[in-house]
């Protein structure tokens, strides 16, 4: 018989990550793959280097040394980046994989783009960066349905045991239409295609897991992604990471097997219970033998229901074929008998006043050796059930029972019967709303003999049908609740029985609800510690322990919960946990959300040598209903049992009943996390940390901080929340003062939003970009809300995948906060008040003439303020006013920064005024300027008492003219000369553009004691080797082009060292540090510091520049990789300027970041496996 396989529900992206290599080896084959040296890593992918017969090619069975026969099948020998073996992960090449689309809509090999983040993934599943690869379908159809077909090379002999893993990823406005899209995986094989896995209705953008079984399949076959997409849905789709576990032939040859096993024709060993079941796990045929296996007796409902008897009423079980039901949710797409659509199996779906389907046996006399295989399809739904009994004198006795949703498979079910009187089987089939329940291939063992004479054994009559209506719950006093309140962490029956089976249970009185969903060899049962298999298991009257299964597949087990929620912020289970294991075995729990079709790993543990009851609190966070907690375990089929959990509890999951600490905003976090809750459904996640790389905490300088890190392996999606409870409402503006840190090249952006009940989420705060590795202060006023409660979210948005973000010293206080000293206008006018004319906008969402792009982003999305100078909404000599709040003077000297921007056409005059006690000076005025581009201003203020800013535009009658504020920063000392700058609090208008080439390689600012994680410069390595390639360049860039007018190549120095550049241009210009390098990672470290700028008076001729020092008339650039460090336009037309590298002695004995003077040098991350692509040389320069 054939044997087809099953998808189990989808295991989380980071669980296969973190134990993939793990679980596969629990075979022999993977296990012998997965040793040191087994396979050398190969990234060329050699195909069948040793000349490997055809027949051995794409058995996923290494013939040759290197496994080279087989790679391009659809999947390499082994993954260089993975460490798995047959597992195709796209880095090199597509592994044999091509697109067969008859359309434009098809499939290609690509990675993700920072430039357009919100069109596919934005990162792959294997590396979890941007610099991944995987396939991914393009050109979506416009008019008409399209399908996208994706097939592999063509394989050989799958055994019954094998399994498919893959991730997808699926992006889009049109997820949650009802007819898009579907993502098929078929297998061919002779004349037969079969559907193994269709993806669900309901899914969330994101990567997703799947698992699929195609059962033993003799000879050649092929498999074959497909996505069907209506027109006009837009959604895109990747496919990455898929591997192929135990479905190799083990190796011929003779064994020596054990008392409960048997031989094989090929030498290999099996169970005796493995025999005549209707499976070929031999991979010969020779465990189903016609001969050996005469006296069972098979029912595979191809030509009736043999003898079994099915009960009228509905609803009933129907026999059937998938071609026959369709695409009905929940039906199987094949029969097991025959592994093909047009077989038959028997099937029930939900309808009918009666419950339950029932089929029985016929009457079987007294036996001590009669046992039943059968194979269930449990799809769809949650709440469906399977129960196998048997009865006696019309009483029913349970054996086993089945709950809940195992995916779009059959799953092995075998029972034992040893019985003093005659009996029927009893097999009674419930579906829930959306599912159904399926069965097929019923074998009695020759101990199941007939009962002739006596008369038959009587059913027993149906249960009597409750009072309460189909969508209520029967509560045990007998009342009626709804069943959206069943599972809600709050008692909805007078007598709490809504709550009783939820899953918190100390099992002394059964599962407590847990339902086992296993589909493999292990599964999970109640035992009692007075059980001879449990004796060792001390320290519990009652636990849920791992057993051997009846299924057929080498997977790991699983139990459910029933479907649970709402939960509140501060959930958590809780429980004891015994894991005596090996390596190999594993214990995990995770968190599916149907609403979603999401699965997040909550925690996991691997195997250790311990024999003691550990106990365990694992958060879950807020989630909606409904949503189930999976228990996986993995352990070694010798000794199941020494994995164990018992005392389950959850706690402060209701979410109507806030924890006390829910209202503590205010949080140093040295000792927990306050009333701050990470959103445990966030892609990535916010972590106490005490530095680990991440430098130290604001606090004490070594004690706690909360941290994000994007770069983390698991990170595989865009954002990660910290939020609250609901709190009071507000009477009266608050202020909420905290200190952040944003480092890195693509660290993203940092937003405080305010979401009052029952409306949108609104941005109080927010900052973009890298800030340097130092502590910033940030404020926000939370405004009065009324009536109406309020919650509030940090929120981390990233931009790329290098970086580190960190929260510390929260604190709420009454009244509105002063004016904020760093104003981007991301998140509004920042408490700037204008006269009328001034206005808020984006380019994208002009209200009235402005520039296209902000100076914060660089995009039209980006926000700033503007006035418009056109004579008809500011008239010649007319005054448009933008004050700020008050400014606390906390220093003598005080530097306000700003970027502006006028338009090319007389735009008036803009003017900066300081006011103090109500009298204005002004400290800076400009009419006109070149080009339509941001420049940078700054004015020093010397104020004796708190002061206020004011912007002053005054018309000047022209035409579409404007004048554009950004990026407002107040600092305590004078501001330095233009293009000047120490680095010790900011970076004095110097950026590092973004360029996708780079892929992080970049210049960043942070101090002289480096993040762990970023390498920093060495006292004796400032530039380099001259072996490397590396040089540091000086260049002027205006409008006439750009040019160099200094460098020197890399060398080892003795520390910092200074040199002085003559400057010269007849326009206004920026100056450009370059460091370029041949090498990746780049053999050392470049680093800038105390650049000085002086406009009159020429260069100090005493300083040396080290190195070697090209002119620009006879330099060639040899650029492979070019970094730019660009600074504000120079307004200028002749100038002449000096730098120097400072020496600096390093700090020792210094073992966590301190607030010291801060340099200025490029990060190359080689820490997170970057790898920089090839750009193209530079063009002549003029």
């Amino acid at each position: 018989m054939a044997s087809p396989g099953c998808c189990l529900s989808r295991l989380p992206s980071a669980l296969l990550t973190s134990l993939l290599p793990v679980m596969s080896g629990l075979t022999l084959l993977l296990a012998t793959l997965l040793l040191a040296g087994a396979i050398p890593s190969s990234r060329a992918a050699a195909v069948n280097s040793c000349g490997s017969v055809a027949e051995h090619r794409c058995d996923f069975v290494c013939h040759c040394g290197d496994c080279s026969d087989e790679n391009q099948c659809g999947y390499l020998g082994i993954s260089a980046v993975l460490g798995s073996p047959f597992t195709c992960d796209f880095e090199d090449d597509d592994c044999g994989w091509r697109d067969v689309s008859t359309s434009t809509y098809r499939w290609v090999r690509g990675r993700a783009s920072l430039d357009s983040w919100g069109t596919g993934p934005h990162s792959d599943h294997t590396m979890g960066t941007d610099q991944g690869w995987f396939m991914v379908t393009v050109s979506p159809p416009a008019k008409a349905t399209a399908t996208a077909w994706l097939q592999s090379p063509v394989m050989q002999e799958a055994t019954a045991t094998c399994e498919i893993w893959a991730s997808y990823h699926l992006s889009g406005s049109g997820l949650n239409q009802t007819a898009c899209p579907t993502l098929r995986l078929a297998v061919a094989f002779g004349d037969t295609v079969v559907e193994l896995w269709r993806s669900p209705e309901h899914r969330a953008e994101g990567w997703h897991q799947l698992v699929a079984y195609p059962g033993r399949i003799k000879g050649q076959f092929q498999l074959t992604f497909a996505l069907t997409q209506p027109p006009a849905c837009g959604a895109v789709l990747a496919l990455d990471d898929i591997v192929f576990r135990n479905c190799g032939l083990l190796a011929a040859g003779q064994q020596s097997c054990g008392a409960e096993e048997s031989s094989c024709s090929r030498g290999s060993c099996l169970a005796l219970g493995r025999f005549c079941d209707g499976t070929d796990d031999c991979g010969d045929g020779s465990d189903e033998d016609a001969e050996q296996c005469q006296f069972f007796t098979f029912c595979s409902f191809e030509e009736d229901l043999c003898s079994w008897e099915v009960e009228a009423g509905q609803p009933t079980w129907e026999r059937n074929t998938s071609v026959g039901l369709g695409t009905t949710s929940g039906v199987p797409t094949r029969d097991h008998s025959t592994n093909s659509a047009t077989g038959y199996f028997l099937h029930t779906v939900a309808g009918g006043a009666v419950s339950v389907a029932r089929l029985s046996s016929p009457t079987f006399q007294a036996t001590n050796s009669c046992s039943l295989v059968l194979y269930c399809h449990l799809h769809g739904s949650a709440t469906s059930s399977l129960r196998i009994s048997y009865v006696i004198n019309s009483t029913e006795h349970l054996v086993r029972e089945r709950t809940g949703d195992t995916g779009s498979c059959w799953v092995r079910e075998r029972v034992d019967f040893n019985l003093k009187e005659s009996f029927k089987v009893l097999i009674t089939g419930e579906a829930g709303s959306g599912g159904s329940v399926a069965v097929d291939d019923l074998i009695l063992s020759p101990g199941c003999v007939l009962q002739q004479d006596s008369a038959p054994v009587a059913l027993p009559g149906r249960a009597r049908a409750s009072n309460c209506v189909a969508e209520e719950f029967s509560c045990d006093d007998g009342g009626c609740v709804s069943a959206e309140l069943v599972c809600d962490f709050a008692k909805a029956c007078a007598d709490g029985s809504d709550e009783n089976h939820c899953g918190t249970t100390t099992f002394e009185e059964g599962a407590g609800g847990w339902h086992d969903t296993s589909v493999g060899q292990l599964r999970w049962a109640v035992q009692r510690a007075t059980e001879p298999t449990a004796t060792a298991l001390v320290g519990a009257g009652a636990f849920l322990a791992l057993q051997r299964g009846e299924g057929q597949m080498v997977a790991p087990a699983k139990a459910r919960t029933p479907l649970l929620g709402p939960s509140g912020l501060a959930c958590a289970m809780e429980m004891s946990y015994r894991l005596h294991s090996g390596a190999q075995g594993f214990l995990a729990v995770a968190v599916t959300e149907h609403s979603t079709d999401m699965t997040h790993l909550a925690w996991h543990t691997r195997g250790h040598g311990s024999t003691a009851w550990e106990h365990v609190h694992i958060p879950l966070g807020e989630r909606a209903r409904p949503f189930q907690v999976e228990l996986l375990g993995m352990a070694e089929l010798q000794d199941p049992e020494a994995i164990a959990i018992a005392n389950v509890t959850f706690v402060q999951c209701n979410p109507g009943v806030e924890p006390p600490e829910a209202a503590e905003l205010s949080c140093n976090f040295e000792a927990d996390l306050c009333g701050w809750y990470p959103d445990r459904g966030s892609d990535f996640q916010w972590v106490r940390s005490t530095g680990q790389g991440q430098g130290s905490d604001h606090t004490t300088g070594s004690g706690y901080f909360l941290a994000v890190d994007p770069s983390a392996p698991w990170s595989r999606g865009q954002h990660a929340q910290l939020i609250t409870y609901r709190q009071e409402p507000a009477a009266a503006p608050q202020c909420l003062a905290f200190w952040y840190r944003l480092a890195g090249p693509q660290i993203g952006t940092l937003s405080l939003k305010l979401q009052l009940q029952g409306a949108e989420e609104t941005v109080l705060w927010t900052q973009r970009g890298s800030q340097g590795s130092v502590w910033h202060r940030g404020l926000a006023t939370l405004p009065a809300t009324g009536q109406q409660r309020y919650r509030l979210a940090f929120e981390a948005l990233r931009d790329g995948f290098v970086g580190d973000m960190a929260l510390d010293d929260v604190a709420l206080t009454p009244g509105a906060c002063g004016a904020e000293l760093s104003c981007s206008f991301e998140a509004g006018a920042c408490g700037l008040a204008g006269s009328g004319q001034w206005h808020w906008q984006s380019g994208g969402t002009s209200i009235t003439t402005g520039p296209m792009a902000d100076h914060t982003t660089g995009t039209t999305t980006g926000h700033y303020m503007v006035v418009n100078t056109s004579k008809h909404s500011l008239p010649m000599g007319h005054v448009a006013t933008l004050s700020s709040a008050l400014y606390q003077r906390s220093a003598p000297a005080q530097c306000l920064a700003f970027w502006y921007q006028l338009s090319a056409a007389a735009p008036g005059t803009l003017s900066i005024l300081v006011e103090e006690n109500g009298e204005q000076r002004k400290l800076f005025s400009i009419s006109a300027m070149e080009g339509d581009t941001w420049h940078r201003g700054h004015v020093t203020v010397r104020a004796d008492t708190d002061w206020k800013v004011v912007f002053e535009a005054v018309g000047a009658g022209s035409e579409r003219s404007y004048m554009a504020l950004d990026d407002l920063r107040v600092s305590d000392g004078a501001c330095p000369e233009p293009a000047s700058c120490d680095f010790e609090w900011d970076t004095c208008g110097w950026s590092s553009p973004s360029d996708e080439r780079l892929h992080g390689f970049t210049w960043g600012w942070k101090s002289g004691v480096p993040l762990a994680k970023y390498p920093g410069p060495e006292q004796d390595h400032t530039l380099g080797t001259e072996d490397a390639g590396g040089e540091l360049q000086v260049k002027l860039q205006s409008a006439a082009g750009q040019h160099t007018a200094w460098s020197v190549a890399g060398q080892r120095s003795q520390g910092w060292q200074s040199s002085t550049v003559p400057l010269e241009s007849p326009s206004e210009f920026q100056i450009v540090f370059e460091i370029t390098s041949r090498m990746w990672p780049m053999d050392g470290t470049v680093a800038l510091d105390d650049i000085e700028y002086s406009a009159t008076g020429g260069c100090d001729s005493n300083l040396e520049a080290p190195g070697k020092v090209k002119s620009s008339s006879s330099f060639v650039a040899e650029v492979v990789v070019g970094l730019l460090l660009a600074v504000i336009v120079l307004a200028l037309v002749a100038a002449g300027g000096r730098y120097w590298l400072k020496r600096r002695a390093q700090e020792s004995g210094m073992a966590m970041e301190s607030n010291t003077p801060q340099g200025f040098d490029n990060i190359t991350f080689q820490d997170d496996k970057v790898i920089i692509a090839q750009v193209p040389k530079e063009r002549d320069e003029d």
